[in-house]
């Protein structure tokens, strides 16, 4: 077989060399040891959790090392592109934080290694594509879907592996009159690797998470590409990461069984392997058992969930951190105000199994990076989210910022912040009753009479004065105590319950009831202030009213 003459017929407007496209994008001047890394996801509509998480441990090993981060969308499978999804992507994925250095972007390409979309790059593909049959490394296949599928029924019958290879891979060694006829005849036709792969040979491989893996060759011949020119992910990939000068690639190791053919495809086209990061599944505890989360059964697994039940992008940020690498944790308790970006990130101490994802474990992360924030910096989060999800709640925050900031300054600061919020969902229940519309109607443990209840609020509203500092007021509301019958001490009202009406923080919750319509409220004192006199009498007056 003339292979030259082949490569000629398959792709005669290929002009362009390998040689001409190595000086086109040529190695990066990068600090030794930098990083390149790439996102390169499909666009699907589906941004998940483990797109982040793929995005993360590629962005922190990218910029720890004075690396690149850039963005590639892998569309080659037209099939599955949803409409807007690019779009979508980018959004998604810049609004968690993820910075890329070039690539894609929402108006086209940034970078001098593009274009970042593959199917814009299908004339590239076509150069190697051209020097793979003039290498005797590639061949065109004529095989319809019915001679497919009748080969893939008898491997089955005779229990062998499924797929194109050996005496099946019919295509393989036609000649070329054979060849020109179903080109004459204006026969499809895909362009098929020809492996020299044995499945009874094995060889060695170090995984950086992994470690070190034995491999079992390929020996199949896999399409690299499909006839409408445009080729699968396996063929893209690899001439896409040598030309863009990926030095790791990182990805679900979903990805591991065609990892034999990925190096073997590199081998043949010439270029240098990169270093591979295969990550783990995400799983969750599904009663005793676990299993990985599912796009079916788990919102959780998609990013527009976290942004919709409001957690700050910090938050989730740091959470992942904890399951990427364990030691993160004790680094947190040793840096508790430091940047997480310093962390020192470390892909060899990711979990080779896959990382347990833990809703409650998010919660109480969310709890502790919400509240080291200042008061103007959940405001203007809070703010955002609202106007999105909850717009009556939003225009209410937005209207007032001085008010609204000054009820999130309530128990910040200091060594033991309040962490009353682990979403931004939580804050209308937690501060609503500042705003006369979301007050709740009062409703008092009933194990007393209302008219104890109207006689402790008559008797707060006689000695309430707004410009009470904090100590005076609360002397004042334990007068009201023992004047009723009530005690201040709460040990003597646990050795002897019956020789007292209750205890003052019954008093105190008749109060905060008749002000806030809840029993637990922040800091009752600094509620009035923020209230005013007025609106807080108002609301006193109504609870009386309602129980008379």
């Amino acid at each position: 077989m003339d292979y030259r003459a082949l490569a000629d017929l398959l792709f005669p407007n290929v002009t362009d060399t390998p040689e001409s496209l190595e000086e086109k994008f040529p190695l990066r001047s990068a600090p030794e040891g930098a990083v390149i890394t790439r996102m390169a996801p499909s666009p699907t509509g589906f941004v998940h959790l483990g797109n982040l998480v793929q995005g993360l441990t590629s962005e922190r090993m990218a910029h720890q090392s004075g690396g690149v981060l850039f963005l590639r969308v892998e569309d080659t499978d037209a099939k599955r592109e949803v409409p807007g999804a690019v779009e979508v992507l980018i959004n998604t994925l810049k609004h968690y934080g993820i910075q890329f250095d070039e690539g894609a972007t929402i108006d086209g390409d940034a970078g001098s290694y593009g274009p970042y979309r593959q199917r814009q790059r299908a004339a590239i593909y076509h150069v190697y594509a051209k020097k793979l049959v003039e290498q005797g490394m590639a061949y065109p296949c004529f095989c319809t879907e019915e001679q497919l599928a009748a080969m893939r029924e008898k491997q089955e019958s005779n229990k062998e592996t499924t797929g194109y290879y050996g005496q099946y891979a019919m295509w393989r060694d036609r000649e070329m009159e054979e060849i020109q006829a179903q080109l004459d005849a204006g026969n499809p036709w895909v362009l098929r690797f020809r492996s020299t792969g044995s499945i009874e040979n094995q060889f060695k491989f170090d995984d950086l998470v992994k470690g070190k893996l034995t491999i079992t060759e390929n020996n199949i011949d896999h399409v690299l590409l499909k006839s409408d020119g445009i080729p699968t992910y396996h063929f893209a990939h690899a001439v896409d990461d040598h030309l863009m000068r990926t030095t790791h690639v990182v990805r679900g190791d979903e990805w591991l069984p065609t990892l034999p053919f990925h190096i073997q495809l590199f081998k043949a086209l010439g270029f240098k392997l990169p270093k591979y990061v295969h990550i783990g599944p995400l799983m969750k505890m599904d009663g005793t058992s676990k299993r990985k989360l599912s796009k079916r059964k788990d919102p959780e697994l998609a990013l527009t969930f976290y942004k919709a039940e409001g957690f700050p992008v910090k938050a989730v940020y740091e959470y992942i951190m904890t399951i990427l690498n364990s030691n993160f944790e004790d680094w947190r308790r040793a840096n508790p105000d430091t940047p997480a970006e310093d962390f020192k990130f470390s892909p060899k101490k990711l979990n080779p199994a896959g990382s347990l994802f833990d809703y409650a474990k998010l919660t109480d992360v969310s709890k502790n990076v919400i509240s080291k924030m200042d008061a103007g910096t959940v405001y203007t989060l809070l703010t955002e989210w609202a106007k999105e999800f909850d717009p009556d709640f939003g225009e209410k925050l937005a209207s007032d910022s001085a008010y609204a900031t000054s009820i999130l300054a309530i128990g910040r600061g200091g060594k033991k912040p309040r962490k009353d919020l682990a979403v931004w969902k939580d804050a209308k229940d937690y501060m609503g009753f500042f705003y006369d519309e979301y007050l709740e109607k009062p409703v008092f443990d009933e194990k007393f009479e209302k008219a104890t209840v109207i006689d402790a609020l008559n008797r707060f509203l006689e000695k309430f004065d707004i410009s009470d500092d904090s100590g005076v007021w609360f002397d004042k509301v334990k007068s009201i105590t023992t004047e009723m019958g009530f005690t201040t001490d709460m040990k003597a009202y646990k050795a002897d319950p019956s020789a007292y009406k209750g205890t003052v923080a019954d008093v105190s919750t008749f109060i905060r009831v008749a002000v806030t319509g809840k029993t637990n409220s922040p800091d009752l004192y600094t509620v009035m202030q923020i209230l005013g006199y007025d609106r807080t009498v108002e609301r006193i007056r109504s609870a009386i009213a309602a129980l008379s």
